[in-house]
């Protein structure tokens, strides 16, 4: 099938690049000339493990291709996917729906009376479709375009596993002709994977519903947690307790410093949003966006307590900026509010992530970078796990504690066994699990 995606973000590109692997013809669109001069140069703008090699093998084949140019896509396509982004607006937290509607608008007068479906891949709250259906019949008239919704559930850092094998393929429309078509696009994946076709309206409440009730798996394991710490209990021998009810699963029972990235925070608040536009309150929904706005702005707090106190002068190392592993992304990671609580209390930082980035210090400000972990710790009076990469998973904690000043290591991702950790002279406080008493900071401990 001939499918053009508008909008080479991080959805765009992995779903792109595997609707080449499934054999279809792909043309990736963007407004941002230098993005698509880049693809077509053979880079890739978003770092996700083997993305780079699919694109180029699908290039390779002639199935997937990049552009600029609407009008030169649309009216031989099958299936028009808008992918572009719905960030929260600062106001209220609801989406802002204007780039979609802007997409819309442009691709309109382009589309054909053959019957082409247009699906949302952007993360849109209910009724969005209808929006966009009027939209089309207002402003092409003759298309009779279809309107579909296709939620993505793509991890960062396993996207590409999540979209060729699927837990399931949501597909909302209100017509059978494009509840053909889609499982057409889709039926390479049939036999692995289950099918969801409902309404248009509910495959969009079906996403929102999806991360917010993630959302609340996290933010009450991080309750749990706390409570461990204060009942000299283990959260990770709790959280296997109960993840092994498969009424409950143990898929995001794992207690960290709170969630962040570019679905959870905006999806939860929009969907907040859309509970108060019909008078539905919400409360579960709006208690995991709180405790978990708390549990980031703690952090800062956590660290001090580990380090005797008093951060002022002292100097501290950030392990991970991302907001999880295997992914360039700092949207809304709990790194952020840690790094301006530490600035807030005098600390002096260096920072270490194998891929995340801010160019322009627009998020994380001045921030001293070391490219090895070990030499990041170097002279420093604390150290804090933020992100749970591989590489911070197998640090020689006997060399890290001889490069510190202070041994202090806050491991906000439980990466360690604390006696482990003790045991090579370090000062180990996890997340969930009481303190030893012997766990004191000591000024000048080597």
């Amino acid at each position: 099938m001939h499918i053009s995606i508008i909008g080479s973000g991080y959805v765009g590109l992995v779903s792109g690049a595997c609707f080449a692997e499934l054999g279809h013809e792909v043309i990736c669109l963007d407004r941002d000339p230098e993005r698509i001069a880049l693809l077509n140069a053979g880079g890739v703008p978003i770092y996700e493990p083997g993305l780079t090699d699919l694109i180029a093998r699908n290039v390779a084949a002639g199935r997937l291709r990049f552009g600029t140019e609407l009008a030169e896509a649309i009216p031989s396509s099958e299936v028009v996917f808008i992918a572009v982004g719905t960030p929260p607006d600062p106001t209220d937290g609801s989406a802002d729906l204007s780039q979609v509607f802007g997409v819309v608008r442009q691709i309109a007068p382009l589309l054909t009376a053959r019957g082409q479906v247009v699906v949302t891949k952007s993360t849109v709250p209910v009724g969005t479709g209808d929006r966009i259906e009027a939209i089309i019949r207002a402003e092409a008239p003759t298309s009779h375009a279809y309107v579909a919704s296709n939620p993505e559930f793509l991890r960062e850092g396993e996207a590409i596993g999540d979209f060729l094998n699927p837990d399931r393929v949501v597909i909302g429309t209100n017509a059978a002709e494009a509840a053909e078509v889609m499982g057409n696009l889709y039926a390479p994946l049939a036999d692995k994977t289950v099918i969801v076709n409902t309404s248009r309206r509910s495959a969009e409440l079906i996403k929102y519903a999806a991360n917010a009730f993630l959302a609340v798996k996290i933010s009450f394991i991080n309750e749990i947690a706390d409570l461990c710490e204060q009942a000299t209990a283990e959260v990770q021998d709790v959280a296997l307790g109960i993840g092994l009810d498969a009424r409950i699963g143990p898929r995001f029972l794992e207690a960290g410093p709170g969630y962040g990235g570019s679905c959870f925070p905006k999806d939860t608040l929009a969907l907040l949003r859309t509970g108060a536009d019909v008078h539905v309150p919400l409360r579960i929904v709006r208690a995991a966006t709180e405790v978990n706005d708390l549990r980031k702005a703690e952090m800062a707090e956590r660290v001090r307590r580990a380090a005797g106190g008093d951060l002022s002068g002292k100097r501290v190392a950030v392990l991970g900026l991302a907001f999880k592993p295997n992914t360039d992304d700092i949207r809304d990671s709990p790194a952020i509010d840690l790094i301006r609580g530490l600035r807030a209390m005098g600390a002096e930082l260096v920072a270490c992530d194998p891929e995340a980035h801010d160019p322009q210090g627009l998020v994380f400000g001045a921030l001293s970078r070391v490219v090895d972990p070990i030499d990041c710790v170097e002279g420093c009076d604390a150290a804090v796990i933020v992100t749970g990469w591989d590489r911070f998973r197998s640090l020689d904690l006997t060399k890290l504690r001889s490069r510190m000043r202070v041994p202090v290591l806050v491991d906000l991702r439980n990466l360690y066994d604390p006696l482990v950790a003790r045991n090579c002279g370090l000062v180990y406080h996890p997340i969930g699990s009481a303190p030893l008493q012997h766990d004191l900071v000591q000024e000048g401990t080597r």
